[in-house]
C-alpha cells in the first residue's frame, strides 16, 4: 500500500549524531516523511545549498559551523530556507539574539512538542510563500495576455485613475480620433465629454469612487476634431500596473441600447420568481469573495432550501409549485433588507447574500424568517399549501478566496437539517473534520472491511538482471459512495488513528494470498510484495496467523514479500527485527521501502533480515543531475556490497533507464513501465527479447 507523502527536506546543524537522529525521529513519529542531511562544515553547507531544502534546525552551538555563520550564508545566497534555532534554557536574551541574526524562531532545547509545532508552522508558511511566488508568475502571464486582449478588443477601453487617463486601447483612440496614446496620457477624461454632460459626469465619477461593482452612464462623447457622439459607458473597478483604478468601456450608443439593457437584465433573472438566477448569483458571490479578501468586507450566504419539495410537486403540480415559489420569493423580498441580493439557485433552493454581516449576526433574522414561512398559508389557485425551510449559513471573510467553498459549506449545513424547519450555521471546527474527513472516512473504511469492498491493484516490479520471477506490488484502493477514489494517505491515516491498521493489513494479506494462489495455478511464477503498517510490526500474533494462512492456501512461502517502511522500522526497530527473523523462519521474503532518508540508513539494516531494499522515491527524481546520480550510485553500491536486491520506484521516463542500469539496480517500478492495474497482466517476457 504505497502512501504518497510530501517528504520534508531537513538540514540539521548538530555535532552529536545521536541528537541529530533523535531530532529526525521526532518528525517521523509526528507522521512526517523526512529526507535529512547533517551539516559538517561551511563547505558542506555551500555545496548542499545548491539543492532545495525546506528547513534548517540549528543546535545552540556547533564546533564545525556556528549557527550565525550558517544563517548568514543562507541569507547571502537569498535562499528561502526557514531556520529554527535551538537555545539553552528559556532565556529571552538568547531567543531575541537568534531572531536578530535571522532565525524564524528560537525554541528551548528539549521542548520537542513545541519544536514540531513551530516547524509545522514554518513549513506551512514556506508552502504559502512558494505558492504565492507561483501565483505571481501566473498573474504576470495573465496580465500579458490581458494586455494583448485589450489591444485587440473592438470595444473602446480606457483605465482612469483620479479622473486621468493612464491607458487607452487602439479602439478608444480611434473612437475619439486621437493618433497616439501619449496624447491622452495624463489628460482628464472629463475633457472628452461634451460640455453639457460634464457636470453629470463629474458627479457620477465622484460618487462612483465610493461605490462598488459595475455601473453605467449615458452621455455625449467629444472627439479630438470637436464632433460629438452618444456613448454608453460601463464603469468597473480594476487594477493597472498594480494600481487600483477604474476600467471604462465605451460603446457608441445605438437605438437598441434600451433593448440591450432589457436583454442583459433578463439574462440575469430567474423567469419564475424574478429574482437573480444561479449564473448571476455566482458572479455576485465571486465579487463578494474578492471584497472580503481584498477590502476586509465580510458577508454571509444563506442557502435556503424548501422542505418537502417533491411532496409539494406531487400535491399541487408543477404550475402550483411555480405559484408557491413566486409567493415565497415575495416573502423573501419583504423579509430581507434592500441591499440583500436574492436568487433562485436551484429548483428548490433560494440563496441570499447579506453584505457586511457575520453569520452569527444574521441568525436571529433567519429564525424569524423560518417562523414567517411556517405560519404562511400559500394560496395555490384556491387551495392552500404549507411548507417550511432548511437554512444553511456560511460566512465570507478574508480567508475565503473561493466563493464555491462558502456555497459548499452552506449547502452541507442545509443537508444536515434532516428534519427541516431549522437554521444551521457553519462551524469552522467542522471544516477541520471535513478536510480530514475523519468521521466519514472511518465509516467508509469500516464499511469496506465489513462488505469486502476494498480494491487491490497490482503494479509490476521489473528485473533489470533477468530474474525469472514475476513481481508485483499490491496496492490498496478505496472508493467512496460516489465511486471516487479516496486518496490512500487519507484513509490509511484515518484507519491508523482508529486502530484499524492491523485489520486492514490482514484483509490485504488474505486477499493477496487468494488471488496469488489462483494466478500461480495458471502457471505463473509470481511473487507479491505486500505492505505492512506499523500496527502489524507490533503485532506478535501475525507470524503464527500467517503460517496457518499460507498452509491453507498451499502457497510456497517465498511467493510473498512483506514490505514495511524505513520510518516505521526506525520507530519499531526491536519489533521489526523480530518480525524479519520470524519471516525468514517461515521462508517468506522481507523488504524495506522508503530507504535512504535516515541520517544513517545502514544502521537500521544491521538489525534486520532483509532480501529487498526499495530506495526512497526522492532519489529517482531529477536523475539528469550528476550530483543526484552520484548519490543514488553510492547508496546502491553500499546495498549491493551487503547482497541486498535493490528496487528503484517512480521510474517515469525512458531517459533514466541507462543510468539505473549502469548503477546496477536489480529492479525498477513506475508509470513508465506500467501503472497500477486491476489484473496481473504485465508481459514480463517483453524485456528479455
Amino acid at each position: 500500500m504505497a502512501i504518497e507523502r510530501k517528504t520534508i527536506r531537513l538540514l540539521i546543524l548538530e555535532d552529536s549524531q545521536n541528537e541529530a537522529e533523535r531530532l529526525v525521529s521526532l518528525f517521523r513519529n509526528a507522521g512526517h516523511a523526512t529526507r535529512v542531511h547533517r551539516l559538517t562544515s561551511s563547505e558542506d553547507l555551500a555545496e548542499i545549498l545548491q539543492q532545495t531544502w525546506d528547513l534548517l534546525i540549528c543546535a545552540p552551538h556547533s564546533e564545525q559551523l556556528e549557527p550565525s555563520e550558517a544563517i548568514t550564508a543562507i541569507r547571502r545566497q537569498a535562499k528561502d530556507l526557514p531556520v529554527l534555532q535551538l537555545v539553552e534554557g528559556n532565556d529571552s536574551e538568547s531567543i531575541t539574539e537568534a531572531l536578530l541574526i535571522g532565525a524564524q524562531d528560537a525554541v528551548p532545547q528539549g521542548e520537542d512538542e513545541r519544536l514540531v509545532l513551530v516547524a509545522k508552522r514554518e513549513l506551512a508558511n514556506l508552502e504559502e510563500r512558494r505558492a504565492r511566488r507561483a501565483a505571481e508568475v501566473a498573474l504576470r502571464e495573465a496580465e500579458k495576455r490581458c494586455q494583448l486582449l485589450l489591444e485587440s478588443s473592438v470595444d473602446a477601453i480606457t483605465y482612469v485613475h483620479d479622473g486621468m487617463h493612464i491607458y487607452a486601447n487602439r479602439a478608444y483612440l480611434e473612437l475619439f480620433k486621437y493618433e497616439d496614446g501619449d496624447e491622452l496620457e495624463g489628460m482628464p477624461m472629463i475633457d472628452l465629454i461634451a460640455s453639457a454632460d460634464q457636470g453629470t459626469f463629474k458627479d457620477f465619477l465622484k460618487n462612483y469612487q465610493s461605490a462598488e461593482g459595475n455601473a453605467e452612464l449615458a452621455c455625449q462623447g467629444m472627439r479630438a476634431d470637436g464632433g460629438c457622439f452618444p456613448a454608453q459607458m460601463s464603469f468597473s473597478p480594476a487594477t493597472y500596473d498594480g494600481e487600483p483604478c477604474i476600467q471604462v468601456v465605451i460603446r457608441a450608443k445605438t437605438s437598441n441600447a434600451e433593448l440591450e439593457e432589457k436583454l442583459r437584465e433578463i439574462s440575469s433573472q430567474d423567469l419564475v420568481t424574478g429574482l437573480f438566477n444561479r449564473t448571476h448569483f455566482l458572479e455576485l458571490m465571486d465579487a463578494a469573495a474578492e471584497r472580503a479578501v481584498n477590502a476586509g468586507q465580510p458577508a454571509t450566504l444563506a442557502y435556503v432550501r424548501v422542505d418537502r419539495y417533491a411532496g409539494l410537486q406531487a400535491e399541487i403540480g408543477l404550475a402550483g409549485v411555480d405559484l408557491l415559489l413566486t409567493d415565497l420569493a415575495g416573502l423573501l423580498r419583504a423579509h430581507f433588507a434592500a441591499e440583500v441580493q436574492l436568487a433562485r439557485f436551484g429548483d428548490d433552493v433560494f440563496t441570499a447574500l447579506l453584505p457586511g454581516q457575520t453569520p452569527e449576526a444574521c441568525e436571529p433574522s433567519l429564525a424569524v424568517l423560518l417562523k414567517k414561512v411556517e405560519g404562511h398559508l400559500f394560496d395555490i389557485s384556491g387551495r392552500t399549501a404549507q411548507t417550511t425551510l432548511s437554512i444553511g449559513v456560511a460566512g465570507l471573510s478574508e480567508k475565503t478566496a473561493k466563493a464555491q467553498d462558502v456555497i459548499d459549506r452552506a449547502h452541507r449545513c442545509a443537508d444536515e437539517l434532516a428534519q427541516g424547519n431549522a437554521v444551521k450555521l457553519f462551524n469552522p471546527a467542522d471544516e477541520l473534520a471535513a478536510a480530514a474527513s475523519r468521521g466519514n472516512l472511518l465509516a467508509i473504511v469500516q464499511q469496506a472491511l465489513e462488505t469486502n469492498s476494498f480494491r487491490l491493484l497490482f503494479q509490476p516490479i521489473i528485473s533489470l538482471r533477468g530474474d525469472s520471477h514475476e513481481h508485483y506490488e499490491v496496492l490498496l484502493r478505496l472508493l467512496n459512495a460516489q465511486g471516487e477514489e479516496v486518496p490512500p494517505a487519507d484513509f490509511l491515516a484515518a484507519a491508523k488513528e482508529a486502530g484499524l491498521g492491523e485489520k486492514i493489513d490482514r484483509w490485504v494479506i488474505l486477499n493477496s494470498i487468494k488471488l496469488l494462489a489462483d494466478h500461480r495455478a495458471k502457471g505463473h511464477n509470481t511473487r507479491l510484495f505486500v505492505h505492512l503498517s506499523s500496527a502489524s510490526l507490533q503485532d506478535q500474533t501475525l507470524l503464527p496467523w500467517l503460517s496457518v494462512a499460507l498452509k491453507a492456501a498451499r502457497l510456497p512461502s517465498d511467493s510473498l514479500v512483506f514490505q514495511f517502511s524505513e520510518p516505521d522500522a526506525i520507530a519499531y526497530l526491536k519489533q521489526a527485527k523480530a518480525l524479519t527473523q520470524g519471516l525468514a523462519e517461515l521462508h517468506c521474503k522481507a523488504a524495506l521501502s522508503q530507504f535512504g532518508c535516515a541520517l544513517n540508513p545502514f544502521n537500521t539494516l544491521k538489525h534486520l533480515h532483509l532480501d529487498f531494499v526499495k530506495i526512497d522515491g526522492s532519489f529517482s527524481q531529477d536523475l539528469g543531475n550528476a550530483e543526484n546520480q552520484e548519490a543514488l550510485k553510492t547508496l546502491l553500491g553500499s546495498l549491493h556490497a551487503q547482497a541486498k536486491l535493490t528496487i528503484v520506484p517512480f521510474v517515469e521516463s525512458a531517459s533514466v533507464l541507462a543510468t539505473l542500469w549502469q548503477a546496477g539496480v536489480n529492479f525498477i517500478q513506475g508509470y513508465y513501465l506500467q501503472g497500477p492495474s486491476q489484473s496481473m497482466d504485465y508481459d514480463f517476457s517483453a524485456g528479455d527479447e
